[in-house]
């Protein structure tokens, strides 16, 4: 059995996203169905929708940060019942079965995790771009009442994007950590870092973001394209969180790593403008590393450590009719720092 449901979706990878009508699937026992408030525009929702990355599957109805009240919940479930605040992120199932799912790192599954939207490559799923959306008890997560809600919806990408390889590294009180381009996922980087106790550094090219980099946490600003204030820094950071989305010279960051030191990729997928010098890495025992998103436990330890600490995104709300003109601007950067669509606006 299936319920109809509304969203917004793109047909093609030329068409802008307009209005679509289709069937969610019915409770299942084990399944919880969320009214959708809030859906957070990440830019691998354009990426996906205008077959930037391959395999994208029409149509194509983005949306994985997600933000809505439970309206129905199967008989099996135990976590969650009708009124709650509830998240999806970014995975609506795994295979369950692999060693990094029974790690509960669902998000580096063996055998491919099923994205929320753009399915698992073979199976089309259908995002937050939507009125409601039925999800596995598994893949829900609990969000606090204490949150401005509008703003959460982000953390479920933005979010724990930063903050998984910020805690599998350990930071806290004493460490140095660079955080290296400020947008989306930058400006949640320095929150979280602040949060955790690090002494956080914005690591930018462009002049005149120290005022908002204070604003968010920051001790202080390092410009990469000041050759002399990279010089003057190197060796310093314990840890470097790189947003960059495209490919770059990663050779002037590795520099400001101390022995020991580790510089993680999440935002560059594509190949990297220059191969690394292996002898600046090898004569520190500096480290490069990748991180993506973070599993189900994880994700459920970053949204209850931002609620402790009272932490959201900062955000521009949008109607869902406005979804386009966002997205041209997410692609020009013209953000601070991410859009959330109204889904009771449509």
């Amino acid at each position: 059995m299936t319920t109809p449901a509304k969203g917004f979706a793109a047909l093609t990878a030329k068409s802008p996203i307009a209005p679509f009508s289709f069937e969610r699937r019915d409770v299942g026992p084990g399944d919880v169905s969320i009214d959708i408030l809030y859906s957070g525009i990440c830019h691998s929702d354009i990426h996906t929708a205008r077959s930037e990355w391959p395999g994208t599957l029409y149509p194509c109805l983005p949306g994985h940060e997600i933000v809505g009240r439970v309206t129905a919940v199967g008989k099996n479930v135990t976590k969650f019942k009708a009124g709650d605040l509830a998240g999806v992120g970014c995975m609506v199932d795994s295979c369950r079965k692999c060693p990094s799912c029974n790690e509960g790192l669902e998000n580096y599954c063996e055998n491919g995790f099923t994205g929320t939207y753009n399915g698992d490559g073979a199976t089309n799923t259908y995002g937050g771009y939507s009125d409601h959306i039925v999800v596995d008890e598994r893949f829900v997560l609990k969000v606090s009442e204490k949150l401005d809600i509008r703003a959460v919806a982000p953390l479920l990408c933005a979010g724990i994007t930063m903050y998984s390889p910020l805690r599998h590294w350990g930071v806290g009180k004493g460490m140095r950590v660079g955080i290296i381009g400020l947008g989306g996922l930058g400006h949640m980087g320095i929150k979280l870092a602040a949060a955790m106790g690090a002494h956080t550094t914005m690591i930018t090219r462009s002049k005149g973001k120290e005022k908002d980099a204070a604003h968010l946490g920051a001790k202080d600003v390092l410009l990469s394209s000041d050759t002399k204030a990279m010089e003057e820094a190197a060796g310093s950071f314990d840890l470097l969180v790189n947003t960059i989305p495209s490919g770059h010279d990663v050779d002037p960051y590795n520099a400001l790593l101390k022995r020991d030191g580790v510089h993680v990729l999440v935002g560059c997928v594509g190949p990297l403008s220059a191969a690394p010098n292996i002898a600046q890495l090898i004569l520190r025992r500096r480290s490069m590393a990748g991180s993506v998103i973070g599993g189900i436990p994880e994700t459920q330890e970053m949204l209850d450590f931002c609620a402790e600490h009272g932490i959201v995104s900062d955000i521009e709300m949008i109607k869902p009719d406005q979804i386009n003109e966002a997205w041209e601007r997410v692609v020009k950067s013209d953000v601070k720092y991410r859009f959330v669509i109204d889904m009771k606006a449509a």
